[in-house]
């Protein structure tokens, strides 16, 4: 699955690269990530903080139709959370700080309304698929009485995002290597700079296992503020 993934990156990068040879031009943007993963009462996770990570990446802005504007792009981009299961009062818990990285591929459609000739406020939203390639875990447990701490690259397991009703064998703290979801965007632009404010919404889970059900509602949360160039 990693290289039918790499060849949707390369047939990305030549549709994005066909698009520039007549009307468009590049955004280099980076910034700040507010990560968090999704929880509810049926979730594994009992309490999840928000995690402070980064990206950076290009974006490419082809002009459409009047307002209107495809914006697809290539972005390495930090994603996770600080989980926690059980209490600290309790014989049985454990805190989790997972800060995985992937590339992404953002695909979205963006309306630009002028305020001068070079200024534009702009909105736009749409779907994104991405691929875990990196990222550090660290884990503390209380267990009877029994303390123990460590850090870790995070595994990845790779599973197949079209097998939705089959498990690939992952347990806590091993996620599934492919994510996919849904972007909004908001922001200003002027002659050279662009910034903007976004949330990624995904809808792929965390996690694989024997047991989908207790965290099939655990998933990526990611509010990003970023400053990009026009090239």
């Amino acid at each position: 699955m990693r290289n039918k993934f790499l060849l949707v990156v390369l047939f990305t990068l030549t549709i994005s690269y066909s698009a520039f040879s007549q009307q468009s031009r590049a955004i280099l943007k980076a910034g700040v990530n507010l990560a968090n993963v999704s929880i509810t009462d049926n979730g594994n996770i009992d309490d999840a903080n928000m995690l402070t990570s980064f990206q950076v990446g290009l974006v490419g802005d082809i002009h459409v139709t009047s307002l209107l504007y495809f914006q697809p792009g290539l972005v390495f981009t930090g994603k996770g959370s600080k989980i926690e299961i059980g209490r600290p009062s309790e014989n049985l818990y454990m805190k989790q700080t997972s800060n995985p990285f992937y590339i992404e591929l953002p695909a979205n459609f963006v309306i630009k309304l002028p305020f001068n000739n070079e200024s534009h406020f702009f909105v736009g939203a749409g779907p994104y698929g991405a691929i875990g390639i990196a990222g550090k875990a660290k884990s503390d447990a209380n267990v009877l009485g029994f303390t123990s701490s460590s850090e870790h690259n995070i595994e990845f397991s790779n599973d197949d995002p079209s097998t939705f009703g089959a498990e690939e064998g992952a347990g806590l703290g091993v996620l599934k290597r492919f994510d996919y979801g849904l972007n909004g965007i908001i922001g200003i632009e002027g002659k050279k700079l662009v910034l903007s404010a976004g949330y990624g919404l995904g809808l792929a889970k965390l996690q694989s296992g024997s047991n989908s059900g207790e965290d099939n509602n655990n998933k990526h949360r990611v509010l990003s503020f970023t400053v990009g160039v026009k090239l």
